[in-house]
């Protein structure tokens, strides 16, 4: 009997792979990535149960326009909870090697909280933890439940065929180019090179709504 518990206690310190007997509770000050994505004084952290939009989606409003609903997720968890100081229960890890926990702030569930608010999906692949809270946000169309769009892994399925997605009808028509050599650039319609070039959103490519927006995350604009 206590080499079965021996072996039971080894399987459940390798379920855990690379996280050590002593951090399975892990605690810091709050570094936001985007919107299901900390770090913990230089520790990846993924929130359990939850899937937040991705940085580049956009959503469309009751009237047809678009808005970058990812790039305002990512900022509202940003508000929230940049700088704060966070205690997670390490539960897993993911493919990329991040932890996968379920933190807190203030005594609070960071991920039912942004479910419940409308910043993210219950990430019922894996948990069914948030399912009722996201019902009610859906319900009461808080958040990006108030527009209209996908889920988040939909369009990463979308993003890895290497196809251009579908944009809400509208504005969203500056792309945003990676060049061989990292630059980022934004062609605006009627640009020299507008026409011919792609979107490869695999690459970290996308499309923006207004200028504003492309340089606000970092691209530059072409310069013909």
């Amino acid at each position: 009997m206590l080499r079965i518990c021996s072996l039971f206690t080894l399987s459940l310190a390798l379920s855990f792979g690379a996280v050590p007997a002593d951090a399975q509770t892990v605690s810091g000050v709050v570094r936001v990535i985007d919107g299901d994505t900390i770090d913990l004084n230089g520790t990846r952290i993924r929130l359990h149960g939850i899937d937040a939009l991705e940085a580049s989606q956009t959503c469309e409003t009751a009237t047809g326009q678009p808005w970058a609903c990812g790039d305002w997720t990512t900022r509202e968890v940003r508000e929230r909870y940049q700088g704060a100081k966070a205690e997670c229960e390490a539960l897993d890890r993911d493919r990329y090697d991040r932890i996968v926990a379920r933190c807190q702030v203030g005594g609070v569930d960071v991920g039912q909280t942004l479910v419940r608010d409308g910043l993210a999906f219950a990430y019922r692949k894996y948990s069914m933890d948030y399912d009722l809270d996201e019902k009610a946000a859906f319900v009461a169309e808080r958040g990006i439940h108030g527009f209209k769009t996908i889920s988040p892994a939909r369009y990463r399925v979308t993003r890895r065929s290497g196809t251009e997605p579908t944009r809400p009808k509208g504005s969203c028509q500056i792309k945003g180019n990676i060049s061989a050599k990292g630059t980022k650039i934004y062609h605006m319609p009627g640009q020299d090179f507008y026409t011919r070039t792609r979107i490869n959103t695999r690459k970290g490519e996308r499309w923006f709504c207004s200028e504003a927006e492309a340089r606000g995350a970092g691209w530059r604009p072409a310069r013909r």
